[in-house]
């Protein structure tokens, strides 16, 4: 295990129970209570925990966790997810992608994909993208036409926020969006935890011939802050479980097309 598995595991037990005590901790990951001791330090030095006499405790249910905090949850299911969304993906289409870590996953398999890499001139696909973290992996790859968006980073998730991006994608028509969410239900729709990557999110949506919603299962029926689009502006949704019978009875009265990686 990495150290920074460890910290993941760390940060997933104080937000599971409220607040922990070194020794549960040290119990629940087999490590010293040295080790436990400098891994809660660390957390509540980097603002993600607040350090309590004998252990540490949540900062609170409104806290977004940084982007590097978030990649090792649900990893199997965001993999299944990215195949399934590459599958949707024609040689030669241009596609929208938000931050996020399945987006991500998105993203590095559309990037080793030997299909959409093969010869032809309709080879290779077109990425536009407003995070940072996705331009910077795909550069590397001679299939991938990577075009970055204006804007303003967010050092939570590596997005550009901001005017600038709507400015940025004004003159694009993209063949399809893949967007991350933090939530979906029936009556908010898509949405997130920060306003700005919300405006972001709908304006890679409102280029493109068709939304795909890409989401692990964990964010079905629930809803965050700031709303994306409602589900009539959603084309696929792509997930990992079949969603509950009342909200796959929205999704289909709404016409979203629901495929199970």
């Amino acid at each position: 295990m990495t150290a920074q598995q460890r910290l993941n595991q760390v940060l997933e037990l104080v937000i599971e129970r409220g607040n922990v005590a070194i020794a549960e901790v040290s119990q629940a990951l087999g490590v010293s209570t040295a080790t436990a001791r400098r891994d809660l330090n660390l957390l509540a030095e980097q603002r993600l925990v607040t350090r309590t006499h004998g252990g540490a405790a949540v900062l609170g249910t409104g806290y977004e966790l940084p982007l590097q905090y978030k990649i090792v949850r649900q990893a199997d299911a965001k993999q299944a997810i990215a195949r399934a969304v590459a599958d949707l993906v024609a040689p030669g289409d241009s596609v929208g992608l938000n931050g996020g870590t399945t987006t991500t996953e998105v993203a590095r398999t559309l990037g080793s994909s030997e299909r959409l890499g093969s010869t032809g001139a309709a080879a290779g696909v077109t990425i536009v993208t407003n995070a940072l973290n996705i331009a910077y992996e795909l550069s590397v790859r001679e299939h991938v036409k990577i075009v970055v968006t204006g804007g303003v980073p967010r050092s939570q998730s590596y997005e550009l926020v901001g005017p600038l991006v709507g400015s940025s994608l004004r003159d694009f028509s993209l063949d399809l969006a893949v967007l991350g969410v933090d939530g979906l239900t029936a009556r908010f729709g898509a949405t997130t935890v920060h306003e700005g990557e919300a405006e972001a999110s709908r304006q890679i949506a409102a280029v493109a011939g068709r939304v795909v919603v890409a989401t692990d299962a964990t964010k079905l029926g629930r809803t965050t802050f700031a709303r994306i689009c409602p589900l009539e502006r959603i084309d696929v949704l792509v997930t990992d479980v079949a969603p509950a019978p009342e909200l796959a009875a929205d999704l289909a009265a709404a016409g979203v097309d629901v495929v199970i990686a």
